[in-house]
């Protein structure tokens, strides 16, 4: 039977467990609040977006379309862009993005097209790289950024606006997990290029006024895309 001193030492020992765990709860509880308000703070100006380019979109002939809008007419070379996490314990937050993706890619090389890929993040780095090889041209990991933010997707858009410009895609494709809370975050496969106005992006109501753009809406348009 335990002394007396080894059961306090014990009972100190849980406490301190205790603390440390605690400790620990609240360090997770503020990460995810704050990776919370980030992607909820996002998501009017996305959406507000949307409609400002389905407005602007609405009102630019197919001849007068930027590349990025009307794309290139064809659909032989595909660009998917494959966005998951860096690191794993997270469900299936990156395993359900790279199953969707997956069976697009699949279904692609299936029909004869053409497949390149952009990995974004370890996870979707390290599967589709082992799975696909040189079909996967680059990749981006996320760990040097504290934050995701612009600074992050930047690089990314400008990877794929080179890759549409240097002629190696017609369509690109972005496969990534949809925020829609703490505990559900929906895998969605995106159409980038040519560009598609979503059902939900309904031009803005401009109650019978007229609007004069400076400069065209087809320059503005296309500095938006």
């Amino acid at each position: 039977m335990a002394s007396l001193k080894e059961m306090r030492n014990r009972i100190g020992s849980v406490k301190a467990t205790q603390k440390i765990t605690k400790a620990m709860q609240m360090v997770a509880a503020a990460k995810l609040k704050r990776a919370q308000d980030q992607a909820e703070s996002a998501r009017p100006y996305a959406q507000k977006m949307a409609s400002v380019i389905a407005n602007l979109a609405a009102g630019v002939s197919g001849s007068d379309a930027p590349r990025l809008l009307a794309g290139t007419g064809g659909d032989q070379r595909h660009l998917i862009v494959v966005a998951t996490a860096d690191k794993g314990l997270a469900g299936g937050f990156s395993t359900n993005v790279i199953r969707a993706a997956r069976e697009r890619i699949n279904s692609l090389i299936a029909n004869g097209k053409d497949v390149k890929i952009i990995a974004v993040g370890k996870k979707s780095r390290d599967q589709l790289s082992r799975l696909y090889g040189d079909k996967v041209i680059h990749t981006f990991e996320l760990s040097e950024h504290k934050t995701i933010g612009l600074p992050s997707a930047q690089p990314v858009a400008e990877m794929i606006a080179t890759a549409f410009e240097d002629g190696q895609a017609d369509v690109v494709t972005l496969f990534y997990s949809q925020f829609k809370s703490v505990i559900q975050q929906v895998p969605t496969g995106k159409q980038l290029i040519p560009a598609v106005v979503e059902g939900d992006a309904q031009p803005i109501d401009l109650n019978g006024a007229v609007y004069e753009y400076e400069p065209s809406e087809e320059e503005i348009l296309e500095t938006l895309l």
